[in-house]
């Protein structure tokens, strides 16, 4: 009987292991919604706001080249996409929240190269 019990609990910690949730990939409907508060600053509409701490979270989640490179790809399409953008907030805007990214916030980024 002992037996069969160590051998049903190697099988769920087997199928646990398995079935963990791996790591999500980061999305641009999460660089989008996280940098939503930073459209008023880059418009000219408004203050920089809230905008810092969505830079701040987008920076912390994106831990990998990939996600670093679909962090990239992603806004640069939305800096060539939404309207009225002005460029050089854009490019600023990590200097202005006080962090570091690898790459410049502009639609000319080459986000290949990001690593």
């Amino acid at each position: 009987m002992e037996k069969m019990v160590g051998k049903i609990a190697c099988l769920v910690v087997l199928c646990m292991v398995v079935v963990a949730p791996h790591a999500e990939a980061l999305t641009c409907g999460q660089v989008t919604s996280g940098l939503a508060p930073c459209l008023p600053y880059l418009q000219g509409r408004g203050p920089l706001g809230g905008c810092c701490g969505g830079v701040k979270r987008l920076l912390g989640a994106a831990r990998t080249p990939a996600d670093r490179k679909t962090a990239c790809t992603c806004l640069k399409s939305a800096a060539s996409a939404i309207k009225g953008i002005n460029l050089a907030k854009a490019a600023g805007l990590p200097g202005a929240c006080g962090v570091n990214i690898p790459y410049k916030i502009s639609p000319s980024t080459n986000c290949a190269t990001v690593q």
